[in-house]
């Protein structure tokens, strides 16, 4: 009797051991490649007070007035990673990042980990995005907006297109 129990329990362990291997291969088989896709597709650039003081403008520099840095306009996204509204317009925003590619920079501001910045520019909501064409003051937006109100706003505020 104690033989059998052993090779039952011999049995329900490896059987255990080969389920959880099993769970593990395939996890990483699914998680990890849509992760790394993920990376190499993300157009957008998370930015921090450091990058924006050398990349979009020099505010603590040149308080007066503002003066854009870049070379090409850019849209940027204040957010949260707990944020719903944040969180729906995100893919919006890579999509678009693709689509004007070349054309304008997409920056996004992590709320929580820039505070800083944030207070700087006095963002209360969010989802609240900049818009800084390369000549003139910036606007602003607060609140998800839809894919076809931001084409709108790209093309006639930041690349002056007519439509």
């Amino acid at each position: 009797m104690k033989k059998v129990i052993k090779k039952d329990m011999l049995r329900q362990a490896s059987t255990h051991v080969r389920n959880t291997l099993m769970l593990v291969l395939l996890t990483s088989f699914f998680i990890i490649p849509m992760s790394a896709q993920e990376i190499k597709t993300q157009e957008t650039i998370a930015l921090t007070k450091k990058n924006f003081l050398t990349q979009v403008a020099d505010y603590e520099k040149n308080s007066k007035e503002w003066i854009y840095l870049g070379d090409k306009p850019c849209v940027i996204d204040f957010y949260a990673t707990w944020c719903g509204p944040c969180k729906r317009i995100a893919p919006i925003l890579e999509e678009l990042a693709q689509t004007y590619k070349g054309e304008i920079y997409f920056y996004k501001v992590d709320t929580d980990i820039e505070k800083e910045l944030a207070q700087d520019f006095g963002i209360q909501s969010i989802p609240t995005l900049l818009f800084c064409p390369t000549t003139g003051n910036p606007s602003i937006s607060n609140g998800a907006m839809t894919k076809e109100d931001l084409i709108k706003i790209i093309d006639k505020q930041l690349l002056s297109k007519k439509k």
